[in-house]
């Protein structure tokens, strides 16, 4: 596998398809949340109601404590990884929150509203100083920075690069909220309004080193399953690997449309068999399928090595 020429040293990164988003100051969904089968679960501490007085933020804090004290590990198979969304950096409010959930079985941190890079160096410091009181080891909470203003669209790159503990990335968009603000967008259930906005983010994610890039989030009825699965689609065919969800009925559904199916796992482990035997005979050139077929047809090495990250990608997943 090759190594991120950019940061080598950036936590590792597994596919997450569904990214469930719960308030923090609802005890009975976020246990909901847990049973619900996401790959992760995002706990909102910033703005899970209105209005979020002190009061509020208090109430969330114990609640969201005693829930993130009684989880399993984070990575423990079954259950889901669990994030936080928190109060940003520039608010001077991040470490009240970072008090009350930093234990083993926190996975990551979200960064809302940032702006550039100076907001991720700034939550990395925080988070860092955090971990040492609670005495857990040093950089290994991840930092989900959620994109959800223009300067943030624009400088997704530099967001990206900023820490090495930013393991996930992606434009939070939607139909409502501060994205919606900043761009000025008018929603449609075609989305074709945040298409260019979904692909420069991609772009910048990749180029960055995320490995699996994850974006958001369907804005039309909940039961819509026709709509939603239209737009979880065009967001795999684009390049992403899951997407942010409010509620649990898409979740097997998200699942669906970010999971290979049986078919592509067998064309990749094909083409993998195909071009090992080729290294040890020396033979070629690799030929696979209908001549009619046209590219796909000869395998050259371009073919095969997407063939061993789509694999690794599948085998993540626990499908290969």
């Amino acid at each position: 596998m090759k190594t991120d020429p950019f940061m080598t040293d950036r936590l590792p990164m597994l596919p997450l398809r569904s990214v469930l988003f719960v308030a923090s100051t609802n005890s009975s969904a976020i246990d909901a949340a847990m049973h619900s089968g996401a790959d992760a679960l995002i706990i909102d501490m910033e703005e899970p109601q209105s209005p979020m007085n002190e009061g509020v933020r208090e109430r969330a804090r114990h609640i969201v404590h005693e829930v993130i004290s009684s989880a399993p590990p984070a990575g423990t198979p079954g259950s889901p990884r669990l994030f936080c969304r928190v109060q940003a950096p520039r608010t001077g409010q991040m470490s009240k929150d970072l008090r009350a959930i930093l234990h083993p079985s926190l996975y990551g941190v979200v960064v809302p509203k940032s702006y550039g890079p100076d907001d991720i160096v700034a939550a990395d410091a925080v988070l860092t100083n955090a971990e040492a009181e609670a005495g857990l080891l040093l950089g290994g909470i991840a930092l989900y920075p959620i994109l959800e203003t223009a300067p943030a669209l624009r400088r997704a790159f530099d967001i990206a690069m900023a820490s090495p503990r930013v393991a996930y990335l992606g434009g939070a968009i939607s139909r409502f909220g501060d994205i919606h603000q900043a761009v000025g967008y008018r929603w449609t259930p075609a989305s074709s309004e945040t298409f260019v906005l979904r692909s420069n983010v991609l772009i910048d994610a990749r180029a960055a080193g995320i490995r699996y890039p994850i974006s958001g989030m369907w804005g039309g009825p909940t039961l819509d399953f026709e709509g939603f699965r239209g737009f979880a689609t065009e967001l795999r065919d684009l390049g992403y690997y899951g997407m942010m969800i409010s509620y649990h009925e898409h979740v097997a559904l998200a699942h669906e449309v970010f999971t290979p199916a049986p078919a592509d796992v067998a064309y990749w482990k094909e083409l993998v068999a195909l071009g090992d035997d080729a290294e040890q005979t020396g033979t070629g050139p690799i030929l696979h399928g209908d001549p009619g077929q046209g590219e796909a047809h000869v395998v050259h090495g371009a073919h095969i090595e997407s063939a061993r990250l789509n694999l690794e990608w599948a085998t993540a997943l626990g499908v290969a």
